[in-house]
């Protein structure tokens, strides 16, 4: 079978490589298709010839366009797309489910936090309380800072990967399409 960036398997296609796929006959192996047309603008036409040096007299990878013909519409600006992308209802509601968990989380730990250094100034008899040996209460309550912050970082990852990676992704593709080729946009 051919994988999908052109070489046969067990040829790595690097200079220690002792089989060069570039030799075999152009005969496709069973169940691979004649000519693959990808049209995903992430396809690592790049990784196929890495290795090679520029000079040695191989051809390049070819790759079919992926871009559509060009459209009849005058050729919009970058900072146009991304004001699109940013007035769309998709961004909006990214950002809405961006600020319901971290201004929550924000306010929280900023009052956990104000409330450890005040009482720390104001109650030295309270955080000098031992709670257990040589522990005392100002001892727990640092640690508790510590430990607060490692869990509100797992939460914020959390929520990130289930509510709002997949939509964002979605957002991160739509513009890449738009800005593709049009002025001062990525290419």
């Amino acid at each position: 079978m051919q994988s999908s960036n052109g070489r046969l398997p067990g040829a790595g296609g690097g200079p220690e490589s002792a089989v060069d796929h570039r030799d075999a006959p152009d005969r496709p192996s069973a169940g691979a298709p004649l000519s693959p047309e990808y049209a995903d603008p992430w396809y690592d036409a790049l990784a196929s010839g890495w290795a090679e040096s520029a000079d040695a007299g191989i051809p390049g990878p070819t790759r079919s366009p992926v871009r559509p013909e060009p459209s009849k519409e005058p050729p919009r600006a970058a900072a146009d797309v991304y004001l699109e992308v940013q007035r769309s209802a998709a961004f909006q509601e990214v950002r809405s489910r961006y600020r319901g968990f971290v201004v929550p989380s924000v306010a929280a730990f900023f009052l956990w936090y104000v409330a450890y250094v005040v009482a720390a100034t104001t109650a030295p008899a309270l955080m000098a309380r031992p709670v257990a040996g040589a522990v005392n209460v100002a001892m727990v309550a640092g640690l508790g800072q510590f430990l607060t912050t490692f869990l509100l970082t797992w939460a914020y990852a959390r929520h990130a990967r289930l509510r709002r990676d997949r939509a964002a992704l979605e957002l991160r593709w739509d513009t890449q399409e738009l800005t593709r080729g049009v002025r001062g946009g990525a290419s």
